[in-house]
């Protein structure tokens, strides 16, 4: 189309996001949900989950562990909890699939089923179409979102993706957010401030220099968004959304009696482009 812009390309770059509908089918969907509930019952819960604290010196181990674990995450298959959900022993006390709030950050190359959706040929001819050179998966989730244990798990609030995953220059991170079930309001679909992606970051996650208390730390401050700007984007299962990684955006509680499954990977365009040594 001699570079013309598909009239859905220009509305990518004009919004910051877009909805592709039935991106993919249904058996592809179903197929990521039975393998994710195959991953959970051989899941074993991690050591730093268990420990029962008593002195301040192990609580400052068991922190260490679990930000050893989000640390050391991104080449494997992880499991992130809620809170509440896990007694000091590390017994479930509630229902283990409503007890994990992801899985992460690498199930695109170690799951075939996930490698496989991750790498799909269209896949790679939408990422083609979105003029990407050297597209690489730099991290992948998969979100559950039942409706919360307690209230303070209320909603994802407004980030730009980029906040955690940087790069130089900006502009060189794209998430694919694919809904595995209905993502309704009221089951916390994905809203959105349209336009939003061009005005750089205000916040980075970085690396805490070692010996600090929290593995990573925030430098600048994410600013009071206008909640009347932001627009939901309910998506029906198979739907893909294209998220640009500066765009602002966040979800609600799930306040309904049905979960929220999505999975979702971040794509970096490695042509010309440094990622930040001081990423997680």
């Amino acid at each position: 189309s001699g570079g013309e812009q598909p009239p859905r390309l220009s509305q990518f770059h004009r919004d910051g996001f877009l909805v592709l509908e039935r991106f993919f089918s249904t058996e592809e969907c179903d197929s990521m949900r039975s393998q994710i509930q195959g991953i959970i019952e051989g899941m074993e819960v991690p050591p730093h989950c268990r420990t029962e604290f008593s002195t301040r010196e192990e609580e400052q181990l068991q922190a260490q562990g679990s930000s050893d674990y989000f640390l050391t995450s991104g080449d494997k298959i992880r499991f992130f909890f809620e809170k509440g959900v896990l007694d000091k022993k590390g017994n479930f006390l509630i229902p283990k699939e409503k007890s994990i709030s992801k899985i992460g950050h690498a199930l695109h190359a170690h799951d075939p089923v996930f490698k496989q959706i991750t790498h799909s040929s269209k896949v790679q001819e939408l990422g083609r179409k979105l003029g990407l050179e050297r597209p690489v998966v730099v991290q992948s989730m998969y979100i559950f979102k039942v409706q919360p244990a307690q209230p303070s798990l209320l909603a994802v609030t407004p980030h730009q993706d980029a906040t955690f995953l940087h790069t130089e220059p900006l502009g060189r991170i794209l998430g694919f957010w694919i809904a595995l079930e209905d993502a309704t309001q009221e089951n916390g679909c994905l809203w959105f401030i349209p336009g939003s992606h061009t005005n750089g970051i205000t916040r980075r996650m970085v690396r805490a220099p070692s010996g600090a208390s929290t593995c990573v730390e925030f430098v600048g401050s994410e600013p009071a968004y206008d909640d009347s700007q932001f627009i939901p984007l309910p998506v029906k299962k198979g739907g893909l959304i294209l998220i640009h990684g500066e765009v602002v955006h966040k979800s609600e509680l799930n306040s309904s009696e049905s979960s929220r499954h999505a999975f979702t990977f971040h794509v970096m365009e490695a042509k010309g482009t440094s990622w930040s040594k001081e990423n997680w």
